[in-house]
């Protein structure tokens, strides 16, 4: 998917759309985010030495996963919302010019909650790990 087929899925948009390639491959979603160096979280994160925050990292993921989760015919017309992130793990930084690209599976799920398991990695360089959770509302 391209990031004009993603904006027909799940309902971020700039500044805070953090997903441009997206494609769901036997149950894994694969995401992916090129760091220009423009964006908003760049600019005081930090002066001189651009990190990607960790906060923006786990968002880039959990997109990723609200993209495996439309392919369900439960989510049709729902919108996941966090309800946990848990088990974040950062192994090196993203700085601008990387390319971060996601994995995203999900675990379980329980009427509305849904649980993933998510992996980041730049240059096949594991970047950040976590667990989270959401709500369909």
């Amino acid at each position: 998917m391209n990031q004009q087929e993603i904006m027909n899925i799940i309902p971020h948009r700039d500044n805070m759309l953090l997903v441009q390639e997206a494609e769901v491959v036997d149950g894994v979603s694969h995401a992916k985010y090129h760091v220009s160096g423009e964006e908003f979280f760049l600019k005081g994160h930090f002066p001189g030495n651009p990190v990607v925050p960790g906060v923006i990292l786990c968002e880039m993921m959990a997109q990723g996963a609200a993209v495996l989760l439309s392919t369900s015919p439960d989510v049709m017309g729902k919108t996941p919302m966090f309800t946990s992130l848990d088990k974040v793990r950062f192994k090196n930084p993203v700085k601008p010019g990387d390319t971060l690209e996601s994995e995203s599976w999900i675990v379980k799920s329980k009427g509305p909650f849904y649980w993933c398991e998510a992996k980041g990695y730049v240059a096949g360089k594991l970047c950040v790990t976590a667990e989270f959770s959401f709500a369909l509302v």
